[in-house]
């Protein structure tokens, strides 16, 4: 290599050595119409493998924001790269997309093979979680932008859908039903209001989180839940209306995105459960119900629209494939999002 390019700070070996480390983590997540393995200028992805009529392709892109600092500060690489594809597929999904493949992107002060090899198993995780191939990506060692010991990570992922199948909200109506499938926690939204309520409280990562066997930090770092499985067996049945990946800005903004204009949503409070680590950090920073509710997952990582007829067969669908589903509100004819209180 470029004894220049080396006194420069970027180790162009340990490039080689992480691409080494990768490649059995990015083959088994292969599938159907993946074209070239690990290494080409580009991926090639064979649609013609979908048995579709006329696929419609859909893509998202994301990052998993500044949990990425708890990530450093814990030394727990192994479970981000499932956030990266988790915010992603998540979001395509939505369209009733089936994820075909994703790419990552990884910028670093100083590349460290292992360390790179535990970020890209979690990404190749996540991947067989969302029946996606991992066909690519770029590891960029930038030093002088980012500190040694930093790193940033981001995904792309696409997919596809059938044209007459794919879900644009146009189908709900005033009088559905939203049905919520629970989360495990923050998900990857909020880390900034966390990480300042959990330092201006003068609490510690490795700190017992309440009376669990976890930490702060193991609690945080729970990945987020990938839904794409599920969501996909069950739109099989023809009877969601819309979905709603609820991240960034909570229930107010993400809820309202999935229906039509005009249309809102009146949630029911009290009609799942909420994950313990919500009431922790509104203890932490006295936190309003606004401020809860319009930053964070509260416990719903998914949002589903059916008609009222369909809601209890739907929730059976959605436990018998693992998930915990409830019936947490109604489409309504006024624009905007209102939470109640339960009916006694």
């Amino acid at each position: 290599m470029s004894n220049a390019y080396k006194e420069a700070g970027v180790n162009v070996d340990a490039g080689y050595e992480a691409v080494s480390r990768i490649k059995k983590h990015t083959e088994r997540t292969r599938r159907p119409g993946v074209m070239e393995g690990l290494g080409a200028f580009g991926a090639g992805f064979d649609l013609s493998e979908l048995n579709m009529k006329q696929p419609i392709l859909v893509s998202g892109t994301d990052g998993v924001g500044t949990k990425l600092m708890v990530a450093l500060a814990t030394g727990q690489h192994d479970t981000i790269g499932i956030d990266a594809v988790a915010m992603c597929v998540n979001d395509i999904v939505t369209q009733g997309a089936e994820p075909l493949f994703f790419l990552d992107y990884i910028a670093c002060g100083s590349l460290e093979p292992e360390r790179i090899e535990q970020i890209v198993k979690g990404i190749a995780d996540g991947c067989e979680m969302a029946g996606c191939a991992l066909v690519g990506g770029e590891t960029a060692e930038m030093p002088g932008m980012y500190d040694e010991e930093d790193y940033d990570v981001a995904g792309f992922a696409v997919g596809a859908v059938e044209k007459s199948k794919r879900l644009s909200g146009e189908a709900i109506h005033a009088g559905d039903r939203l049905i919520g499938l629970q989360s495990n926690g923050i998900h990857s939204n909020g880390f900034s209001l966390v990480r300042r309520l959990i330092q201006q409280a003068g609490l510690k990562y490795e700190e017992r989180f309440l009376d669990t066997d976890k930490t702060i930090g193991q609690e945080i770092m729970t990945p987020t839940r990938i839904y794409v499985k599920p969501v996909l067996e069950v739109l099989k049945k023809g009877v969601i209306k819309g979905l709603a990946h609820v991240t960034g800005g909570g229930f107010y903004e993400n809820i309202p995105r999935m229906l039509p204009g005009g249309l809102g949503a009146e949630i029911t409070k009290g009609s799942w459960d909420i994950p313990e680590v919500f009431p922790f950090l509104q203890k932490l920073g006295n936190l309003s119900e606004d401020d809860l509710f319009g930053t964070f997952n509260m416990g719903i990582g998914m949002a589903v629209v059916v008609a009222e007829a369909d809601v209890a067969a739907t929730l059976e669908a959605f436990e018998l494939l693992g998930e915990n589903a409830f019936e947490i509100g109604s489409v309504t004819a006024e624009a905007g999002l209102v939470l109640k209180e339960t009916s006694n």
